[in-house]
C-alpha cells in the first residue's frame, strides 16, 4: 500500500510538470478615423502613421480611443475602443487570433490575425458618417 501511494504521488507530480502552462496574449486595440483630407495626424499615432498611410491610403488620422486586454488560451476578451466600436478576440487556429469587429453590437467583420509583438495589424472599417472618413483599428501585441 505504501508503494502504491508513493507511485500515485509521483504520477501526480509528473503530470503537473507535464501540464502546459496557460498562455495568454496581451492585446491593444486603437480606434482611429482616417480621412482623405490632408492635415496633421494625431501625435499619438506617430508610431503607426507610415503603416496607416501605406495600407489605408488616406491622408490624415485621428485617435478616437483604445483598450487593452488579455486573451487567455482557453477564452476570449472584448476590447471597447470607443464610438460604439468593439473587438471580440479569441484564440484561433495555431498562432491565429479570431477577431470580430462590432459596431453597436452588430458584427461588421470577422477575420483571423497572426500578430507578432510590435508589428501592428490594421483593420479598415466602415464610414464614420463624415464624407471621406472611415474608422480603422490598429491591433498590436506585446
Amino acid at each position: 500500500m505504501r508503494l502504491t501511494c508513493l507511485t500515485f504521488l509521483c504520477l501526480i507530480g509528473f503530470s503537473a510538470l507535464a501540464a502546459p502552462a496557460r498562455a495568454t496574449t496581451d492585446v491593444t486595440a486603437i480606434l482611429v478615423t482616417a480621412s482623405r483630407q490632408p492635415g496633421d495626424s494625431d501625435r499619438r499615432l506617430a508610431p503607426y502613421e507610415a503603416t496607416l498611410r501605406r495600407i489605408l491610403r488616406f491622408e490624415s488620422f485621428k485617435f478616437v480611443g483604445q483598450d487593452r486586454g488579455t486573451v487567455p488560451d482557453d477564452g476570449d476578451t472584448t476590447l471597447n475602443v470607443g464610438a460604439g466600436q468593439s473587438l471580440a478576440i479569441a484564440p484561433g487556429d495555431g498562432n491565429q487570433l479570431a477577431v470580430t469587429w462590432r459596431q453597436g453590437g452588430r458584427p461588421l467583420m470577422r477575420t483571423g490575425l497572426v500578430l507578432r509583438p510590435g508589428v501592428p495589424a490594421i483593420l479598415g472599417g466602415p464610414g464614420t458618417g463624415t464624407e471621406g472618413e472611415v474608422y480603422a483599428i490598429i491591433v498590436t501585441t506585446r
